[in-house]
């Protein structure tokens, strides 16, 4: 009697095993680039990154032209007072053009952002990004001009090419050409400069 539940025991563990192996070597690509070696090793700190990066809100023009005047005379006042230091690289700083949403739109915009940030972060589970590409495609049909459907568009481009496939998304879902022109009732905003 007890060498059969060895036998199942033995089983269970060819199992997991047999399971173990079939997520490594379907998993993820194994391969490490230089521009992967930067990017943030554990979950969270890319959960962190994405935050940062989807849901920061965008500069007016005017706000950004006021902030530079008065961090250069900042800047000529320390340089007066202070030793040089080392110099930290700023971020590029590109100028994108949208259109200002209402006030309700703007929640309801807002809220699909915050629904699809943590669908991009879930997708990294292995558990898919449907989520975030249906949060996505929302924002991008009901406010095509404006902030939030450049970076649902951003979303959309960062997945691995294999989700876009399984997810059909379009050449047009991924075009982010438009915003850097003027268009009819836009407004030009600065915008931190893709990382």
């Amino acid at each position: 009697m007890s060498t059969f539940w060895l036998k199942i025991a033995g089983f269970a563990v060819v199992i997991v095993g047999v399971i173990i192996l079939i997520g490594y070597f379907s998993g993820s690509e194994t391969k490490t680039s230089p521009a992967s070696e930067s990017k943030p090793k554990t979950y969270w700190e890319q959960v962190e990154q994405d935050r940062e990066k989807f849901l920061s809100e965008p500069e007016s023009v005017e706000d950004a032209q006021k902030q530079e005047a008065m961090l250069e005379q900042n800047h000529v006042a320390r340089k007066a007072v202070q030793p040089a230091k080392e110099q930290t690289q700023p971020t590029e700083r590109i100028t994108l053009y949208f259109k200002e949403l209402s006030e309700i739109d703007k929640i309801e915009a807002e809220r699909l952002l915050n629904v699809a940030v943590p669908g991009r972060s879930i997708g990294r589970l292995q558990t898919g990004f449907k989520l975030m590409v249906d949060s996505c495609r929302q924002i991008i049909e009901r406010w095509p001009d404006s902030w939030y459907a450049y970076r649902a568009k951003q979303m959309l481009a960062d997945m691995p090419p294999r989700y876009q496939e399984r997810y059909d998304v379009t050449e047009e879902e991924l075009d982010l050409s438009k915003f850097a022109e003027p268009r009819p009732g836009t407004k030009p905003f600065i915008v931190e400069g893709p990382r």
